[in-house]
């Protein structure tokens, strides 16, 4: 099963237990990995983590959509959280942000500066003193810049 289908399969599991899916990665292979990062409001605690995973453990014990082996681990999202879904992206408008395209614009694919705000299709970046427009649908990866 592909990212997408994970987060299809995972998400309203962990959003029926009160958390937030803001993203995850996937490695299959010898080594396989699936890490979710979850947030919540105050804050996400070590017991958050272990409630999703033993909760989420056992859905994918039952669907069983990975097929080799693999470590789940459950995180928060951390200073640099990443950005995946349009609220995700509106709750950060007027701050610093880092982004990766799945296809270049003007020959570019990362861009990192001030997300001054988005419409249906792109986002609106101003990027050492240029604004640029990046389609929404190009977007590989994306996380908020922390401040020092």
């Amino acid at each position: 099963m592909d990212k997408e289908g994970l987060i299809n399969l995972l998400e309203p599991a962990v959003n029926a237990l009160g958390y937030e899916l803001i993203d995850l990665d996937v490695r299959v292979g010898r080594n396989g990995l699936l890490r979710m990062f979850i947030d919540k409001d105050p804050a996400v605690t070590l017991d958050d983590c272990e409630r999703v995973s033993r909760h989420i453990g056992d859905l994918l014990d039952v669907e069983d959509p990975i097929v080799s082996n693999y470590v789940l681990e459950v995180s928060s999202p951390g200073t640099d959280r990443r950005l995946r879904t349009r609220a995700h992206f509106e709750a950060v408008v007027g701050q610093d942000i880092s982004v990766e395209l799945q296809q270049a614009v003007q020959g570019r694919k990362r861009f990192k500066g001030r997300l001054n705000g988005l419409d249906e299709a792109e986002l609106r970046m101003e990027v050492d003193g240029t604004l640029w427009h990046l389609p929404l649908s190009s977007v590989r990866t994306a996380k908020l810049v922390p401040t020092d």
